[in-house]
């Protein structure tokens, strides 16, 4: 059997609002994790290392989930697996959302921003027909909306006079070099006045990132004088939001590695209690992965999940050309923009300076499409979002610096980022110890016509509880965004909320996304 473990960075992380018990790290089994005869590889297998470290004393720090929805996009709540592994899932093309063929628009259309709003979907992003130096006049920021998620229109807002008419739908006009990447976010903040619901970040290095508000999320103002973040390069799109995990506003900015444009593109975050003024930057952390050339991070809480960030940044490659010259001009692609690649990546974060790169295979790959190898075509939108009962969307643009730029839409399942798998000659999933509230568990999973999945209730020791054992188990099969799991005695799990427990998952040709106690 193929050997593996989880990397010293996949070790158990508190979510800020938990509070670990005794014993935060097996300081035996974190010795396994890191002995140099355990590959140190970035592989989501997991075998041999977990029965080992099943052989150590069960006293890990117990996870206090309460009845909030936890995704497997990491190892929080995994202890061992055996047979099973992470499988990241890709996005699905739903065809094109929106073409950008508007004069004031144009091939170097970026940084976009998708908020649900209730019933609205609202869609910001910087027009800009000819490439040209970061924050000029020739900048405008656009808005589109949606009904649905899929269908879009551009209102005719007649704000601004823009190419000689107000014939169009421009929000933001003449705001340099705040129309570069102006980033809005819907405020969640409870208590917040109904004129700032809606606040974005936007601005250069010369700038710093100034503050603007607005109650309908249209008419747009400066919200302060002077810049409120100024510490940092700001050559992307910098986004923030609420923490209602963390009570705090968090902004996810663009710094480099080395300072001064030198080394990487990378990521640091600031955080804020009032949104004006904010703390000092911290670069963010990547555990043991490669630097690369992070050129967004789009992070932001799950609608399903808020205390957990996804983030879909794009990677970028420069110089790694892949368009021959000709293939570039019969393309239209515009000068200096052919000699680079690129493509979206995930990540995600529980807060604090720490992303987790659990997985660093391309997410959103360019394809077969050849105007997608252009230089930063992988840009995707910030904002996954719901556009039915049980699908998701995300945004990527395509075709950037060429005529035919245009944004596509992709589709997940909900909570369909990753799940914990297994094969058709089965797996195993058993979890850290964990207290749960509420009557009963509900699981987002899926299997073939001829897997199954069973969840058997452990003591804190893996002593299986009685009535809840895999035998008593009723066999999962199907293909569910919200099932509720059930034993021979019935699915009432009253007797065992508020003790420390485990779960173990035994399946086959399986798929489990997302549980939830309620």
């Amino acid at each position: 059997r193929r050997r593996g473990a989880f990397r010293a960075e996949h070790t158990l992380q508190p979510s800020p609002r938990i509070a670990p018990g005794p014993g935060r790290l097996l300081d035996a089994r974190k010795r396994l994790w890191q002995s140099p005869t355990v590959p140190n590889n970035h592989s989501t297998t997991f075998g041999l290392a977990f029965l080992i470290a099943a052989a150590i004393p069960l006293d890990a720090a117990t996870l206090d989930i309460g009845d909030r929805r936890e995704l497997f996009v990491d190892a929080y709540l995994i202890d061992r697996m055996d047979g099973a592994r992470l499988k990241l899932h890709e996005p699905c093309p739903a065809g094109v959302a929106i073409r950008f063929d508007r004069p004031w628009e144009g091939a170097h259309v970026g940084y976009l921003t998708v908020i649900k709003d209730g019933d609205l979907y609202r869609l910001y992003y910087r027009g800009l027909p000819l490439a040209g130096k970061d924050g000029s006049e020739d900048e405008v920021t656009c808005y589109a909306e949606s009904p649905d998620g899929i269908a879009w229109t551009k209102p005719n807002l007649g704000l601004f006079e823009v190419r000689g008419t107000r014939d169009n739908n421009v929000i933001l006009h003449r705001q340099a070099p705040c129309s570069h990447n102006f980033s809005p976010f819907l405020d969640v903040r409870p208590g917040i006045a109904s004129t700032e619901r809606f606040k974005a970040l936007a601005g250069t290095q010369a700038s710093g990132l100034i503050a603007f508000t607005s109650a309908d999320g249209i008419h747009w103002r400066r919200w302060a004088e002077k810049a409120v973040l100024t510490q940092g390069a700001f050559d992307s799109q910098n986004v923030a939001f609420w923490s209602t995990a963390e009570n705090t506003y968090v902004c996810y900015f663009r710094t480099w590695s080395q300072g001064e444009y030198q080394g990487f593109r990378t990521i640091s975050r600031s955080t804020s209690s009032d949104f004006l003024h904010w703390n000092a930057p911290v670069a963010m952390s990547f555990g043991d992965t490669p630097m690369e050339h992070l050129y967004t991070s789009q992070t932001h809480p799950y609608f399903r999940a808020p205390h957990i960030y996804i983030a879909t940044p794009m990677r970028f490659i420069p110089n790694r050309k892949v368009l021959t010259d000709a293939q570039a001009a019969a393309l239209g692609v515009s000068k200096d923009y052919h000699g680079d690649c690129a493509e979206a990546v995930f990540m995600t974060s529980r807060g604090g300076n720490r992303y987790d790169r659990t997985f660093l295979e391309g997410w959103i790959r360019p394809g077969n499409d050849l105007g997608n190898w252009a230089s930063r075509a992988g840009l995707t939108a910030l904002g996954v979002v719901p556009t039915g009962p049980s699908e998701m969307s995300i945004y990527k643009q395509a075709h950037y610096a060429q005529p035919t730029a245009h944004l596509i839409r992709y589709t997940l399942r909900l909570d369909g980022f990753v799940s914990v798998n297994a094969p058709f000659a089965g797996g195993e999933m058993t979890t850290h110890p964990l207290v749960f509230r509420g009557r009963e568990l509900t699981l987002n999973f899926a299997t073939s016509a001829a897997g199954s999945v069973r969840v058997e209730f452990l003591e804190n020791d893996g002593r299986p509880i009685p009535g809840f054992t895999r035998a008593d188990a009723i066999e999962l099969i199907g293909d569910d965004v919200d099932r509720v799991v059930g034993w021979k005695s019935g699915a009432d799990l009253t007797a065992l909320a508020g003790r420390a427990i485990r779960l173990r998952f035994v399946m086959k040709d399986a798929d489990v996304y997302s549980l939830q106690f309620r």
